[in-house]
């Protein structure tokens, strides 16, 4: 496949390189140094001048050491002539930050969209947005996957017959409903009534749908501290579940809070994608991490080729 440069920052580069393993091509090389007053420059290691770039960069911790380096990326790509310039955003950290619901504070999920296209940015692929309207802070166009199907793929393994599909809260409601859709026409939905305080403290009043003597999957977008999923976990008792199972897209894992899913006894496993880097030393017995390369990589072809990226979401 010519014409395509791939780049990789820091933050992810084995999910790059096996991303250009499903494309067929080399990941190329980048040179990040860092100067003596704590500056970091960015040097592209192959020719970019009229080829399509895509840079792979998830905004993972340290999130702002990994924000400025892609945001160097897409200057340099810009500098070299590049067609085209689109950031492949596996996670997007500041999607949490997505409204003002609070007095003086930065929407900074938009505020960093506005960075990325003012550094050259002229498309996005993103991964599993924390909200919809994070889509529409970026100027240029944006093309958002989810991870449903390949979470999906790997609980149709198991008996569906009694499933349920649990939302911590209802604006995840709408994905848990595709989920179950996507698992079969006996799968049903629940969601949490939630409420958040803080940043590690969350109340669930109550869960809403059939719980009793089910086998749950809990389905969120991400996981940090486990704070909800864990609050979620006495309801999930109280009203009886037979198994439990825990699924999202970013296992960010932030802290301990992989171990202390995975010390419930009643969670079976715990199901994530590999759009951020999980540590070995973090993983437990009960962790299954999904790849979402294939995906990826079949998304740069289709904007490559100018296909449609959203095919790739209809049918069965």
């Amino acid at each position: 496949m010519r014409d395509i440069a791939v780049f990789s920052g820091s933050a992810h580069p084995t999910l790059a390189a096996e991303v250009c393993a499903h494309l067929g091509l080399p990941l190329d090389p980048v040179r990040t140094t860092r100067f003596a007053n704590d500056c970091l420059e960015v040097q592209l290691g192959a020719n970019c001048r009229e080829r399509d770039v895509f840079l792979v960069q998830p905004l993972v911790v340290p999130v702002q050491e990994n924000l400025v380096e892609l945001l160097l990326m897409c200057d340099a790509a810009r500098g070299a002539s590049a067609s085209r310039i689109t950031v492949v955003l596996p996670h997007y950290a500041y999607a949490r930050s997505d409204k003002k619901d609070a007095p003086r504070i930065s929407i900074a999920g938009r505020l960093m969209a506005d960075l990325l296209v003012t550094a050259g940015a002229g498309r996005v692929l993103a991964m599993t947005l924390h909200s919809p309207q994070v889509h529409g802070f970026f100027s240029v166009p944006v093309d958002h996957l989810h991870a449903l199907r390949e979470l999906a793929g790997h609980f149709r393994g198991g008996d569906l017959s009694r499933a349920t599909v649990v939302s911590p809260d209802l604006g995840n409601a709408k994905p848990a409903a595709a989920f179950a859709r996507l698992l079969g026409p006996d799968v049903q939905v629940a969601a949490g009534a939630k409420q958040r305080f803080a940043d590690d403290r969350v109340s669930i009043s109550s869960v809403i749908g059939e719980i009793e003597d089910r086998d749950v999957i809990v389905l969120d977008d991400e996981i940090a501290k486990g704070s909800t999923v864990l609050e979620l976990l006495d309801h999930l008792r109280v009203r009886r579940a037979r198994t439990i199972r825990v699924a999202c897209t970013h296992g960010l894992f932030a802290a301990d809070a992989l171990r202390r899913l995975s010390d419930q006894q009643d969670v079976l496993e715990v199901v994530c994608t590999d759009t951020v880097p999980i540590p070995a030393e973090k993983r437990t017995d009960k962790l299954r991490v999904l790849s979402i390369a294939p995906a990826l990589a079949e998304a740069m072809r289709r904007i490559h080729n100018g296909e449609s990226v959203s095919a790739l979401f209809e049918g069965p």
